[in-house]
């Protein structure tokens, strides 16, 4: 099918066009990044009204971008949720508009299933494998066995990564959004010999915490008895970087032994995460199983990512009513196996 694709979940604007479920005619992003850097966070109701001013000239673009006529669409896949509501909303009305108008199907899909089934616009990844979907909002280990048939393994108990990683480079002074910015002076030197803890590495569960690493730096940051300069924050940012990759390395790889698999894909905006890349694929190695992650476009937040799951679900009959509703809180596990 060809499909228009809208994801406004949090604070990027995404459109994108998409054939057959694998072949991306075009993939549009609008960052608020600017918007937000000055709070530091993403504020909600900022990110709703921007969403709504650009959707509909991101919308066009897109389908310029692909040489496609809103006549020629057949079908429309919109981020259903989980998300800020409010920006949610922004692409579920215009998604549900836009069918209308043009009687086609609309179905509403899961965000994190949109992220864990990237890969397969990049290479066919074969079912089943475990997804490491480590994001802003989210840190989760899911056994995928198929499009629409996820059974969750692990899950962070506080904070997702994004975010932690976000609110030490707040403490560190180095500005929004952190995640790449710690990456990069991470990898521009060592740990000078610091140590933060691993929260729940030795527990015999998949789950993760991310809250006590952040304290960690904290409290580190009130002992300091020398002046944080240029040096020091390269230092604390490798430190902690290095402890949030082995966490997430070393229990996904147990997570995927204890299930069986060799395939993993690892999928949201802190799969970019240079030091994560590294370590997942020198372990892959060592434990003869092969890791995948996305391209960078398609680990962001982006449109078309959706296309992946949606394409699956309209091809079999499977959509939304015009009723649909945004959902700032949704289990993956519980959107079923079709």
């Amino acid at each position: 099918m060809l499909l228009l694709a809208l994801e406004s979940s949090c604070d990027e604007t995404a459109a994108a066009v998409v054939r057959d479920g694998e072949q991306i005619l075009s993939n549009m992003i609008a960052s608020q990044v600017d918007l937000h850097a000055v709070y530091g966070g993403v504020v909600p109701e900022l990110a709703s009204r921007r969403h709504l001013e650009v959707i509909n000239s991101l919308v066009t673009e897109a389908l310029d971008q692909a040489s496609i006529n809103p006549d020629d669409l057949e079908g429309v896949v919109v981020t259903r949720g989980p998300g800020l509501v409010g920006a949610l909303l922004v692409g579920v009305s215009f998604a549900k508009a836009y069918a209308y108008a043009l009687n086609i199907p609309l179905i509403g899909v899961h965000h994190i299933e949109g992220h864990i089934q990237a890969i397969q616009l990049e290479e066919k990844v074969a079912y089943p494998y475990l997804a490491v979907a480590v994001s802003g909002g989210h840190t989760h280990l899911y056994r995928v066995d198929g499009i629409g048939c996820y059974s969750l393994l692990g899950r962070t108990v506080d904070d997702a990564a994004g975010e932690a990683f976000d609110k030490v480079a707040k403490m560190l002074g180095l500005g929004y959004p952190g995640g790449p910015i710690i990456d990069r002076l991470a990898a521009a030197g060592d740990d000078g010999g610091i140590v933060f803890p691993r929260p729940m590495l030795k527990k015999d569960n998949f789950d993760f915490s991310f809250s006590g690493m952040k304290t960690s730096v904290l409290n580190y940051l009130h002992r300091l008895d020398t002046v944080l300069d240029d040096n020091k924050i390269c230092q604390i940012s490798c430190a902690f970087q290095t402890a949030v990759v082995d966490v997430i390395t070393q229990k996904a790889l147990r997570a995927a032994e204890s299930e069986g698999l060799n395939r993993v894909v690892v999928a949201g905006g802190v799969a970019c995460n240079s030091g994560l890349r590294k370590q997942f694929a020198e372990l892959a190695i060592i434990n003869g199983i092969k890791v995948f992650f996305p391209a960078p476009i398609l680990c962001a937040d982006n449109a078309a990512m959706l296309a992946v799951a949606g394409d699956y679900y309209l091809s079999r009959g499977v959509s939304s009513g015009l009723d649909l509703n945004a959902v700032s809180s949704w289990p993956l596990e519980q959107v079923g196996c079709n």
